[in-house]
């Protein structure tokens, strides 16, 4: 139990109808999830709006309610807390529930479009190696010392994070490596928490259809380094055009990396082959087991974050060298018959672009290329008809199939990848809605040599249709099927 007027601390309040001399058991966001002497706060959300159980949460045994409106019914024996913003005031106020967990460890954000994931989970992988006790929260799963738990959302809810937090604490963490979407950002989901860092790695065509426009989606990933204290860093990545916008009203310590500009992280390809990269950072040569020139930018993102915590130079490049990347990013196998099988996340133009650009330079002569990708439906339809020529442009064969297609029709969904295909791409795609089915066509369209690219769903265990979730792990499927060919 908490004392209410305690966790109200730092609330922007507008009025307050009852007394705040009261102890409280939880807060919550879901009514369904109320117990007896809770807080419950009604958040205005996309498809509902808590407002509308409140008197729900009440008879399942609140005594507190915050909320943006007063309701026009008040219970006498209730507590409302009449706030400007909602969403904020959850998250101040479950920091102050679990007794601001964040100040008590070395939390690290990691935003930006593409390699957040491969970011963070290096830099937990890395700090484990060296000897410390972490947490990682990221879109695959959750880390609390070396125990897994599921995750749900790139980040959670503010009540889910700062418990996760707490129990980080308890479990004697000293440092949290965390992915920080534009959707928390925007949802105010980390507002409260006490970051001693936050890295940029690049910002490309996304979410579209929760931001609107790529400007107020730049603006967003600004914000959370706009909000970074004085004793925070923020590294950001000078190689993409807006990197240096990240650090410009940010009153933390401004630090960079790149493999061309000038920086303070200076990284620099010496081979990049299936086996790994030889790299330069910092003029120190390392030789990782990462491929590709995307991951050469996630490398020294850790790399400066390592040493900003504190780390040395020589002990932080040779366990980097060690180190293999997230699940389902550049994930390959080789088949008996000698095919190359890549299953990737890529799920924006821009990461498709960068998978696809590095199988290019991996090849060594005549190696077709196959490129099996679709687009997630309920999710930005933009983007459809780029990521759709970027994966023509860049393959000698390709299949359009399906990746989530959630409530959407998945024909409907390749008909709007197909929209203004240039002539040179239209004749190298062929439809198949049945991921599956379009896999084991890639195989068969393959020889010797061959890189078969899986694009869009990488470490995900499910494909989701009208609602429901279906076991699909793309590559269990992949190996199946090259065990499949090799009988």
């Amino acid at each position: 139990m908490k004392a209410l007027q305690n966790i109200l601390f730092g609330v922007k309040l507008r009025e307050v109808i009852g007394v705040t001399q009261q102890e409280i058991a939880a807060i919550q966001i879901d009514s369904r999830k109320i117990i007896k002497h809770a807080v419950f706060v009604a958040i205005k959300g996309a498809k509902s709006d808590g407002h509308d159980f409140i008197n729900m949460a009440i008879e399942k045994g609140a005594t507190v309610i915050v909320c943006e409106q007063k309701p026009t019914i008040i219970n006498n024996s209730i507590t409302y807390i009449i706030v400007e913003n909602a969403q904020e005031a959850v998250a101040i106020m479950a920091h102050q529930f679990y007794e601001e967990p964040s100040s008590k460890l070395k939390l690290v954000g990691v935003t930006g479009t593409n390699g957040k994931t491969t970011v963070a989970t290096l830099l937990f992988k890395l700090f484990n190696q060296l000897g410390y006790s972490c947490g990682l929260i990221s879109t695959i799963e959750n880390h609390i010392g070396k125990n897994i738990v599921p995750s749900t959302h790139t980040t959670p809810d503010p009540i889910q994070l700062n418990a996760l937090l707490h129990q980080m604490v308890e479990a004697g963490c000293t440092h949290v490596f965390m992915e920080v979407s534009s959707h928390a950002i925007h949802q105010h989901r980390i507002t409260g928490l006490q970051f001693v860092g936050g890295a940029f790695t690049n910002i490309t065509h996304d979410h579209l259809d929760y931001h609107q426009n790529f400007e107020a989606y730049l603006e967003v990933k600004k914000t959370f380094f706009d909000q970074l204290p004085t004793t925070a860093f923020a590294l950001t990545n000078l190689d993409d055009k807006n990197g240096a916008k990240m650090l410009l009203q940010t009153k933390a310590k401004k630090l960079s990396y790149a493999l061309h500009a000038p920086a303070n992280y200076k990284g620099k390809i010496l081979e990049n082959l299936l086996s790994g990269l030889v790299m330069n950072i910092n003029d120190i040569e390392v030789h990782c087991r990462l491929i590709g020139t995307f991951n050469a930018y996630n490398l020294l993102a850790v790399y400066g974050i390592a040493i900003e915590l504190g780390e040395k130079p020589q002990e932080v490049l040779v366990v980097l060298s060690a180190l293999t990347g997230a699940e389902g990013r550049f994930d390959y196998i080789v088949s008996a018959e000698n095919i190359i099988g890549i299953v990737d996340y890529a799920h924006t133009p821009d990461a498709l672009e960068n998978v696809l650009t590095t199988i290019a330079k991996l090849r060594k002569g005549n190696e077709t290329v196959i490129t099996v990708v679709g687009c997630g439906g309920d999710r930005d339809k933009t983007k459809r008809p780029v990521m759709a020529q970027v994966a023509c442009d860049l393959s000698n064969k390709v299949f359009f199939t399906s990746d989530n297609p959630r409530s959407e029709d998945p024909n409907e969904i390749i008909k709007d990848m197909e929209l203004g295909l240039s002539s040179a791409a239209k004749r190298k795609y062929i439809n198949i809605v049945d991921r599956k089915e379009a896999i084991k066509a890639a195989i068969s369209f393959a020889k010797a040599g061959d890189i078969i690219l899986i694009a869009g769903k990488g470490h995900e265990k499910y494909q989701e249709v009208k609602g429901v979730k279906h076991d699909f792990d793309d590559k269990q499927i992949l190996q199946n099927l090259f065990k499949e060919l090799a009988k």
